[in-house]
């Protein structure tokens, strides 16, 4: 991102020259399942172009930067789909997170392709195209945000705005090798998203760098007082070492993939040296609350908003996704108050680990699966994709996965780095570090000064 805004802000370099790249990096790839609707080539030239005629265009903070965003989030003038037909409508006003992003200069290419109702962690959940990761192999995408992960790590935009519920944002980031980043439920406005879950709803980032999401938040996140889940950010990283809690490999599951247990293990033995300081913890109570999202009634949340369109319009909805969403009718009242009460007592438990480590880090993903594998055993494969990230929004954490190279057999490895709510700045501090990238103290404060020196 930072060499697009160099170019754009020098002259070397235009939106509209972007634009052309960017529609012609798509064309290329005709339809592989990423986009849904993209923005036809010329109407994304003449958007370029409206960027550059703007007043003080190239200090805008996303000058012509080029980004996508999942189809269950509104963007005005243009279809929602939910990756369901019958239930697309045409958005007549933007969620204020993407308009936050528009008003700063950043030049939206289109809508991408999503496990339909946002609902699963692989990406083989649409009526479109279904979609492959990068790496081949007919590897599964990973979802919902599968477009999303995809369009980032093809270099076709260098972020895009997606969501996260279970792991949404993240299985696909790791099976794509990008970075995803959750960050701390209602920082970044839901308004404008079909909610999956409510309660458990996130708009989450796409990108290849630290960097850039630090430079996207800062613009896209904001108190919103149309959303009753909105909060302000929390505080910066100062410095000091971070505690990197480390569970014992005995509570690390990989489902027989042996090659990717000993990548992972093999980061592991990494941490000690980038200047973090191990420490031994447990995972057992993030893995029974996240045995409870799928186990428990939370799935029924889902109802609230589909369960009339799935009542009149049954056969709209794909086979997978109609017995998850009638799953959802067999719980009562007293099991969601029974569940809540489970909960409690486990984020009580949870809440001691941060007295003695400020992160946790895990596998995103234990192993991986080809399309034909998930469509043989669509619940059971997905189960399994979420068993280190269906905890994140039920115990209310901020969580990062993270690119950590190839597996001996060529597959990604990613590593998820979590903590508690509002430690947004820490995880991301600690993120940049297995990256090996630099990145300042306070780097928020950091672009923020930067952007207003520019304007």
């Amino acid at each position: 991102m930072a060499e697009i805004l160099t170019s754009h802000e020098s002259g070397s370099g235009a939106p509209t020259t972007t634009a052309a790249r960017v529609a012609d990096a798509i064309a290329a790839r005709g339809d592989d399942g990423t986009w849904i609707t993209p923005v036809p080539r010329e109407r994304l030239l003449a958007d370029a172009a409206e960027i550059e005629r703007r007043p003080g265009a190239r200090t805008l903070p996303l000058y012509g930067v080029p980004f996508g965003v999942k189809d269950s989030i509104d963007v005005a003038g243009w279809p929602t789909t939910l990756a369901c037909p019958d239930y697309a409508y045409t958005a007549t006003t933007t969620a204020p997170a993407v308009q936050r992003l528009l008003d700063a200069g950043a030049l939206f290419v289109g809508k991408t392709n999503l496990d339909q109702f946002a609902t699963g962690l692989n990406g083989t959940r649409t009526p479109y195209t279904v979609p492959r990761s990068v790496f081949g192999g007919d590897l599964i995408s990973g979802g919902s945000s599968s477009g999303s992960a995809l369009a980032v790590a093809l270099g076709q935009v260098p972020f895009c705005v997606a969501t996260d519920t279970a792991g949404s944002g993240r299985v696909p980031a790791a099976l794509n090798g990008i970075v995803g980043w959750k960050p701390s439920r209602g920082l970044i406005s839901t308004v404008g998203l079909v909610p999956a879950c409510e309660s458990l709803d996130c708009l989450t980032l796409m990108a290849t760098r630290i960097e850039d999401l630090d430079r996207v938040f800062d613009v896209i996140a904001a108190p919103d007082l149309d959303d009753p889940w909105s909060r302000a950010r929390g505080p910066r990283h100062a410095g000091a070492t971070i505690r990197v809690g480390l569970p014992p490999e005995a509570e690390l599951d990989f489902f027989g993939d042996e090659v990717l247990r000993a990548a992972h293990l093999g980061v592991r033995d990494r941490i000690g040296r980038l200047g973090f300081e191990p420490t031994p913890t447990t995972l057992r109570p993030f893995l029974d609350a996240g045995e409870l999202l799928y186990q428990g009634p939370w799935v029924a949340e889902r109802l609230v908003v589909f369960g009339d369109f799935l009542a009149e319009r049954p056969d709209s909805v794909l086979p997978v996704i109609r017995e998850i969403l009638t799953g959802g009718q067999r719980f009562d009242a007293v099991d969601v108050f029974r569940a809540q009460h489970t909960l409690q007592r486990l984020r009580a438990v949870v809440a001691r680990t941060w007295e003695h480590v400020d992160v946790l880090v895990v596998p995103t993903i234990g192993t991986t699966f080809t399309v034909d594998q998930v469509l043989a055993d669509p619940i059971a494969t997905n189960t399994i994709l979420g068993h280190y990230t269906h905890f994140g929004n039920l115990l209310d954490l901020t969580a990062v996965a993270v690119p950590m190279g190839l597996a001996g057999d060529g597959r990604p490895v990613s590593a998820m780095v979590f903590g508690p709510a509002l430690a947004d700045d820490t995880v991301l501090a600690a993120a940049a570090r297995l990256l090996d990238e630099p990145r300042p103290h306070g780097a928020h404060d950091e672009i923020r000064l930067a952007q207003k020196e520019r304007r």
